[in-house]
């Protein structure tokens, strides 16, 4: 039971540490919704993209992320991807994303070449199936 309560207390210790990385910093949207993908153009943004200025990501770039439409700038989930392509791994902060915003962007990355998975915030999608 101590141990379920430590995890906890780190899930609410991260998404709080991710709201203030997000607050703290500009975000850039250099994909706006509707616009294609610059090296593979089948591939149409559902939702503005872009990242976080100075911050850094292990691709050397800022912090990938998609917005969604709730005003509230608020880390909704993550994005966990796995591109046999590039032999790469990257996460994309959903931020201000609706659950069904958050569907949409996980889509994206699901490809033939590329895995996703989506890791929720606590509680923000309970009940929906």
């Amino acid at each position: 039971m101590h141990g379920e309560a430590s995890s906890v207390q780190e899930w609410n210790r991260f998404w709080t540490m991710a709201d203030d990385v997000v607050q703290s910093h500009h975000i850039v949207i250099d994909r706006p919704a509707g616009s294609s993908h610059p090296r593979y153009p089948a591939v149409i943004y559902p939702l503005d993209y872009g990242y976080l200025d100075g911050t850094a990501a292990l691709d050397g770039d800022g912090v990938d992320c998609w917005i969604g439409s709730v005003t509230e700038r608020k880390l909704t989930g993550v994005i966990v991807t796995v591109d046999t392509y590039k032999s790469d791994t990257e996460l994309k902060w959903l931020i201000g994303c609706t659950p069904a915003e958050m569907s949409a962007a996980l889509s994206t990355h699901r490809t033939a070449h590329q895995a996703a998975v989506l890791i929720l915030r606590d509680g923000l999608m309970a009940g929906s199936g």
